[in-house]
């Protein structure tokens, strides 16, 4: 069996425009030591645990010597949107309402939508801006000669990827288009994922469509697609081209258990059972 890292790290870089804001709290170091060990609670700890460190007797306290290689345990704190880095999209993300009942949230998407079989359709060729749309799809499924199956984990290859790291990468991608959403949701699809910054075209390449037209329809048409038909989508995605299959393999991706919000962060994964590639 191989397991495939399909998650982009999360860390500030030009691929992310929205800031990341990190504080470290190291093992060891400076005179304050003492003190800062005395304060964590202010931050991060809870009563009960500030108290047994701030507090043993008198005026005795804990120091950096109190401790095995003079070294504390250490703490960060991270600070950053939840489409940060490889992140699932729930219903609520696109609109209150997806079917014409309230859209499900990050924490109320079925498990069992997030582990099972994976499906890779190559647009690796699709321009910057080129909307996915259904006959792609059809293509696609024909170049490698498969059917959709209900609860499949569609992962669109656009090698897009490749441009992380790089501003080029919020900038430069195809997207799927409404009517390719609607063809793999419509066959059961529940989940659909991207080595995109987004499903749908890169922001600038929608708005001076709108700026253009007025046309409501070319803002987020893959997104606002969860308002009429519940399915949740991937971004972010990165690896796809190194599963050696195009089907036959699991895909996983569980959600960090965010209580009543859109999104939440994965660690994307393809599991692939050893054997003859596809």
């Amino acid at each position: 069996m191989e397991i495939i890292d399909l998650s982009v790290d999360v860390a500030s870089n030009p691929s992310e425009p929205m800031p990341i804001k990190l504080k470290v709290q190291p093992h060891s170091g400076g005179s304050k030591f003492g003190r800062r060990v005395m304060f964590l609670g202010k931050r991060s700890l809870s009563a009960k645990i500030r108290a047994i460190v701030n507090y043993i007797s008198g005026k005795e306290r804990i120091t950096k010597k109190s401790f095995p290689n003079e070294e504390f345990i250490n703490e960060e704190t991270i600070s950053l949107s939840v489409h940060t880095g490889t992140h699932l999209d729930a219903p609520y993300h696109y609109g209150r309402q997806s079917e014409g009942r309230k859209a499900r949230t990050i924490d109320e998407v079925p498990l069992e939508w997030c582990f099972g079989n994976g499906v890779v359709l190559n647009f690796a060729e699709a321009e910057p801006g080129y909307e996915i749309n259904s006959s792609d799809i059809e293509n696609a499924l024909a170049t490698i000669d498969y059917t959709i199956q209900e609860k499949d984990i569609v992962l669109l290859r656009t090698g897009t990827d490749k441009k992380w790291g790089t501003p080029r990468y919020f900038f430069e991608a195809p997207g799927l288009g409404k009517s390719g959403v609607e063809y793999l949701v419509s066959r059961g699809v529940k989940i659909i994922g991207t080595d995109c910054y987004s499903l749908d075209c890169p922001f600038p390449i929608m708005l001076n469509k709108y700026y253009k037209t007025r046309d409501k329809t070319v803002l987020w048409p893959a997104h606002f697609y969860g308002r009429e038909k519940e399915y949740c989508h991937i971004e972010r995605l990165c690896n796809l081209d190194k599963i050696p299959k195009s089907h036959g393999f699991k895909f996983c991706c569980f959600p960090i258990k965010l209580k009543s919000l859109g999104a939440a962060w994965i660690r994307a994964v393809a599991i692939v059972e050893k054997g003859g590639s596809q």
